[in-house]
């Protein structure tokens, strides 16, 4: 499945399923952000073989992983869903994730890429779906979400100890669907 963005004219932004190809861009993308940013808590970027693993449970489970593709095929930035918690309750809210690489920063690659992955978590059936941003100075992911409709849920204050400071993780939450007006399906 690809859509191609109005958002992005000079070169247009493909958003697509990602493929076993990207990994070395995905895995390029993420070890940026672990080494030079507080968006993830881990200290030592994986490598390609561990993101291709982590992909393959991520799709395993149903979900669904995006690449937002530009000029040439070059993978400008993936965004996933996982669950946000493995207890059966959980079942019907996810935890997104969204990663742009460093040099297509600030050129919409993430209000492409976010929708996109909201609108596959809809056609799936979920109800909800959690943020959780690391740095709560993280003002560019924090609008993102706020402009795709999420809002503030909370804040875990110094709740990680990277970089020689700590880090707080904000929480967003964004209905999906029907949100919580409705039951889910029967049997589901």
């Amino acid at each position: 499945m690809a859509l191609t963005s109005a958002i992005m004219q000079d070169p247009p932004l493909t958003i697509r399923d990602s493929r076993d190809a990207d990994l070395p861009a995905i895995a390029a993308i993420y070890g940026h952000w672990v080494v030079h940013g507080l968006a993830s808590f881990e200290l030592e970027p994986p490598g390609v073989e561990e993101m291709a693993r982590r992909r393959r449970a991520v799709l395993d489970a149903g979900y669904p992983y995006l690449v937002a593709e530009g000029e040439g095929g070059a993978v400008l930035g993936y965004a996933y869903a996982g669950p946000y918690r493995t207890r059966p309750a959980y079942r019907f809210a996810v935890e997104n994730s969204i990663y742009v690489a460093p040099e297509a920063a600030r050129r919409g690659v993430g209000r492409v890429l976010l929708p996109a992955l909201i609108a596959r978590c809809e056609q799936a059936g979920f109800r909800l779906m959690v943020a959780v941003i690391g740095d709560s100075a993280n003002a560019a992911s924090i609008r993102l979400h706020e402009r795709c409709g999420f809002t503030h849920a909370g804040l875990l204050p110094a709740v990680g100890w990277k970089h020689g400071r700590w880090v707080d993780s904000v929480l967003m939450t964004r209905p999906l669907g029907e949100g919580s007006a409705t039951p889910p399906p029967a049997g589901r």
